[in-house]
């Protein structure tokens, strides 16, 4: 099935839950990221339950230090 993560196309398996989509993306650190699916914030604590769906649009975001 395909998702679309942060405006790039990508292929997983169905079934593939937040955590396994991020370990699939190779985000080297998951402190400081925020995940919302179709436009709805994902509790962190919510990642290894929630379950993607053909076509779901996923925005992530990462924050980072500095100023």
């Amino acid at each position: 099935m395909e998702v679309l993560v942060n405006n790039k196309l990508y292929a997983v398996q169905p079934e593939t839950t937040v955590t396994a989509l991020l370990q699939f993306i190779q985000l080297s650190s998951l402190n400081g990221i925020a995940v919302a699916i179709n436009q709805r914030v994902v509790p962190k604590p919510d990642w290894p339950g929630t379950q993607l769906h053909p076509d779901d649009r996923v925005t992530i975001i990462q924050a980072t230090q500095g100023g």
